[in-house]
C-alpha cells in the first residue's frame, strides 16, 4: 500500500479508535469496499474497510450490529464506523472449512434460522456483494421472493445489459409459477444471506466467524441452498442442520435449484459471463 493510503487509513483508524497506525497490508474480499488489516501502536490490529458507497459500509456495519445484537452467530464486532470507513474486530483464521468446521456451522446456521419476526423483509434494504437488496415487509413468503429477489435482481441485470431480454422475460415467467414447487414456511427465518466459503472462517476445525451478511427474514431453505451453490457446505452441514431443523422433503430434489437463481442472478449482474448459462440451465429444468 501507498504511504497516502495508509495515511488515510492511519487517520481513520486515530479518529475512531485513538490509536497509532503502525502498518497496513491489503486483505481479499472487498465487494463493499477495500479492505485492509491494520497493525496497532499497542500490538493489536483491526480491520478497516473503505472506500467504495459509503451507504453500503453503513449498511454492512449495521448488519453486523444487528447480528451480534439479536443472535449468537459470531460476526466481527464493529468498532468504529463513519462515512466511508469501517473499523472491525479481527478474527484470527487457521486451517480449511473441515467436516468438524462445517459441522459447527450447520449447528450455529440453525441456531440463526431459529431467530423470527411477523412478516419477511427487514426493516431497511440491505446489501449483498455491493448491490442493493430490497426487503419491503410482507406477509407471503412467495410474493417476497417473486417480487423482492427474482424480477428485482433479473430487472437490475437486465439494465445493466447482463441479462438478455428473452432471459429476463423467462424469469418472469417462472416467478409466476413458484406455487408449483413451493409453499409457505412456517414462519420467516433470519439468515445471513450470502453463505458462501469466502464469507466463513475457520481455525482449528470450528467457525471462528461469518463475514459480508446480505441479512433479511426469509424461507431459512434459500439459505441452504445458497450453501450448496458454490460447494461450500456438503453432508455434515447438512446433517449438524437438520439435528436442530429438520429439513421438510423434497429440498434438495425440487426446491434447491430455484432458490439458488437468486443468488445465480446476483452474479449475473455482477459479472454476467458463465452465469446466465447457469441460469438458463436452471429454468430449463423448471421448464420455462
Amino acid at each position: 500500500m501507498g504511504a497516502e493510503v495508509i495515511a488515510s487509513l492511519a487517520a481513520v483508524v486515530a479518529r475512531g479508535l485513538d490509536r497509532r497506525a503502525v502498518r497496513a497490508t491489503p486483505m481479499g474480499g472487498g465487494c463493499v469496499g477495500t479492505v485492509a488489516l491494520v497493525h496497532l501502536d499497542d500490538g493489536g490490529a483491526v480491520v478497516l474497510k473503505t472506500g467504495g458507497d459509503p451507504a453500503a459500509l453503513a449498511c454492512e456495519a449495521e448488519m453486523l450490529r444487528y447480528l451480534a445484537a439479536h443472535t449468537a452467530l459470531p460476526v466481527p464486532g464493529v468498532l468504529y464506523d463513519e462515512p466511508g470507513a469501517v473499523i472491525m474486530e479481527r478474527i484470527e483464521t487457521e486451517g480449511a472449512l473441515t467436516a468438524a468446521a462445517e459441522a459447527h456451522a450447520g449447528a450455529l446456521i440453525a441456531e440463526l434460522h431459529a431467530v423470527s419476526a411477523p412478516e419477511y423483509g427487514f426493516h431497511r434494504a440491505t446489501v449483498i456483494g455491493g448491490l442493493p437488496q430490497p426487503n419491503p415487509w410482507r406477509d407471503r413468503w412467495l410474493d417476497f421472493f417473486r417480487d423482492h429477489r427474482l424480477l428485482y435482481m433479473a430487472a437490475e441485470a437486465h439494465r445493466a445489459g447482463q441479462l438478455p431480454a428473452a432471459m429476463a422475460a423467462r424469469v418472469e415467467t417462472l416467478a409466476g409459477r413458484l406455487d408449483r414447487w413451493l409453499t409457505e414456511p412456517d414462519a420467516p427465518s433470519l439468515i445471513h444471506g450470502d453463505l458462501w466459503a469466502g464469507n466463513v472462517l475457520c481455525r482449528r476445525g470450528r467457525i471462528a466467524g461469518f463475514i459480508d451478511p446480505a441479512i433479511a427474514f426469509a424461507d431459512a431453505e434459500i439459505e441452504l441452498a445458497f450453501g450448496t451453490l458454490f460447494g461450500t457446505f456438503g453432508a455434515p452441514f447438512f446433517e449438524a442442520c437438520a439435528t436442530h431443523r429438520p429439513l421438510r422433503p423434497g429440498f434438495f430434489e425440487e426446491r434447491r435449484d430455484l432458490y439458488n437463481l437468486y443468488p445465480l442472478l446476483v452474479h449475473v449482474r455482477l459479472f454476467g459471463g458463465g452465469y446466465v448459462n447457469q441460469v438458463g440451465r436452471t429454468l430449463d429444468r423448471y421448464g420455462v
